[in-house]
């Protein structure tokens, strides 16, 4: 009987809806974990919505974002706020972690450009990033904002992240491969482990 709940409650979809609203930004975003790459997204930052796309599609997650934030400044606070929102919807999502993977990794090539990202769901927010982009800009997105998004999601999903861009020579090649990469990486860590059902992969008993 305890098999049977255990392996009921592992197929439940994992979704959660998290709203964040501050003098400088309003988000909502929706996601579902066990989703089929279905995105919809309005950051106001086109190549953005392209990237988050990216880990929708290859994360196979479901994922609805909208953001309304004070761009006629730039796009900081709204790029690092959407970082720090999914990852608290991932976190809620994710719940106790029992019976998932908990490590994942990926290594996506897009012509000349190579990137490396291997994330940890272990509890402890850490980011490690080598990216030297070749240029400042993609379109209206700042490339320097890459690591805050990516600062922001750790900081609340609870992960650690190790993302290397290790070549690439066009700027647009650099971030798609980090982004596709990334949702790859997130779709083996979330994978449900049939082997561990009920059980949190840690020694410790907790992550």
């Amino acid at each position: 009987m305890t098999t049977s709940l255990s392996l009921a409650a592992q197929q439940e979809p994992r979704t959660a809806e998290v709203r964040r609203d501050t003098a400088e930004t309003r988000i909502t975003v929706r996601l579902n974990l066990d989703g089929t790459g279905r995105s919809q997204l309005a950051t106001g930052i086109g190549f953005f919505d392209h990237m988050l796309d990216q880990i929708a599609r290859h994360g196979m997650i479901d994922l609805e974002v909208e953001a309304q934030g004070d761009l006629h400044i730039d796009g900081h606070h709204t790029v690092e706020d959407v970082g720090i929102t999914i990852g608290q919807a991932v976190k809620q999502a994710v719940g106790d972690k029992k019976g998932i993977t908990r490590y994942g990794h990926s290594y996506v090539p897009l012509d000349e450009a190579l990137s490396r990202v291997v994330i940890d769901f272990s509890g402890r927010p850490g980011l490690v990033t080598d990216v030297a982009f070749t240029s400042g800009m993609i379109g209206t997105f700042d490339t320097q904002l890459l690591h805050e998004f990516f600062q922001g999601f750790v900081n609340h999903a609870f992960v650690t992240l190790h993302i290397d861009n290790l070549k690439g020579v066009n700027a647009h090649h650099q971030a798609e491969t980090i982004f596709k990469a990334f949702g790859r990486a997130l779709r083996m860590a979330l994978e449900r482990d049939p082997r561990a059902a009920g059980q949190i992969p840690s020694t410790k008993g907790s992550l």
